[in-house]
């Protein structure tokens, strides 16, 4: 006899709640996607606009930032108070057909914050023990401007995680082959059930018309499609910080990595929205008080020049205040496509803005990307 086994769903569940800390028996993902950024972080203007059913929680929870949590006495009219979103149990149509059929479903519309190219998801049921969904499934697609519900209902959607099942109270990691840039997904549950958070990891790709209509920008920023490319450390917080919107509010909102004791240094490189041309640089220690970095090198680097591995000098080994911006104006636009904040010996760094505009050369190769990824 060939073909697949029967999947037993039972084989999914997690135990009941048994006390202490919740997450002592939650089930991770082997997936590392610490490199790419979240393209549903809210922060980044991610929202969830619609779901068919959001009875007993609501659907923004699936982008909340921060881990869900769970309280084993919290109770309400509905029921169970759970940090994720969770539809009701869906029934069939009769006495004599009481289950859901195959197909029945609930969903989710997701706006991501940046478009973007996306290299994996992580549907995570934590806390939801029985109650999570039998299978899971994704669709993505490009629309341009802010559409509307009815809009994103009536829209080609492309299948990037196949309908697969799921366990209760884990990290489910998938990985995406899809090499084109999306707007939107749709998250798909079978039939009904929770989902805690949903993380949309991939590299933003910016719009070159919006770009080229701003002039100068932070050429750096995330949302502007500046990436981390590497750090030396990521032991307290990810340097992904450091180009992420506005000011920083506290200490783990920016960078700060472990003490040396050794005579190294630590150090983040960037890859920049595409060439540019740089004239100004903004380096914030805002809430890093007794752990500041000490003194800071920025150099850059252009992967477009005839020295392509070639690193230059912005800025000059300086000395960084706590909890302060530091500004730089430079003498000269300078040509780059790479920046790297070299931090002396260790130490935190809030925030980066890399001022300039794009090159001509810049401008072309991010229209090529953006025209090549499709949408």
């Amino acid at each position: 006899m060939s073909g697949a086994q029967p999947i037993d769903p039972r084989d999914y569940n997690a135990q009941p709640y048994a006390g202490g800390d919740p997450y002592a028996d939650y089930r991770d993902t082997d997936l590392d996607f610490s490199a790419q950024v979240d393209l549903a972080d809210r922060r980044l203007g991610a929202g969830v606009v619609a779901a068919n059913d959001e009875f007993f929680a609501h659907r923004e929870n699936l982008l909340r930032p921060e881990p869900a949590v769970f309280d084993p006495h919290a109770f309400g009219h509905k029921g169970k108070v759970m940090d994720g979103w969770e539809t009701r149990r869906r029934r069939g149509v009769s006495a004599d057909r009481p289950h859901p059929t195959a197909d029945d479903h609930d969903w989710a519309l997701v706006r991501l914050g940046l478009p973007g190219v996306v290299r994996g998801l992580v549907v995570d049921t934590a806390h939801f023990r029985g109650n999570h969904p039998l299978q899971v499934g994704v669709e993505a697609t490009h629309l341009a401007g802010t559409p509307t519900t009815e809009e994103l209902l009536g829209a080609e959607w492309t299948e990037i995680v196949p309908r697969t099942h799921v366990y209760g109270h884990a990290a489910n990691g998938f990985t995406v082959e899809a090499e084109r840039r999306w707007t939107h997904l749709r998250l798909k549950q079978f039939p009904d059930g929770g989902v805690a958070r949903l993380r949309v990891y991939g590299e933003p790709v910016p719009d070159p018309d919006w770009l080229t209509a701003l002039g100068g920008f932070d050429v750096a920023a995330l949302v502007n499609g500046g990436t981390v490319e590497d750090a030396s450390d990521r032991f307290y917080s990810s340097p992904g910080n450091i180009i992420s919107p506005g000011r920083s509010h506290k200490m783990d909102d920016g960078w700060e990595n472990r003490r040396r004791r050794d005579d190294g240094h630590d150090w983040v490189r960037f890859r920049l929205t595409a060439q540019a041309s740089v004239r100004a640089l903004e380096l914030d220690t805002s809430y890093y008080k007794g752990n500041a970095a000490g003194w800071v090198t920025v150099l850059g680097r252009d992967a477009r020049s005839g020295a392509p591995d070639e690193w230059f000098e912005i800025v000059g080994r300086t000395r960084l205040e706590p909890d302060s911006a530091h500004r730089f104006v430079l003498d000269s636009p300078v040509t780059a496509t790479h920046v790297r904040t070299d931090v002396f010996p260790d130490g935190g760094i809030a925030r980066l803005n890399v001022f300039g505009s794009l090159t001509e050369t810049g401008t072309a190769d991010l229209r090529r990307r953006w025209d090549a990824l499709g949408g």
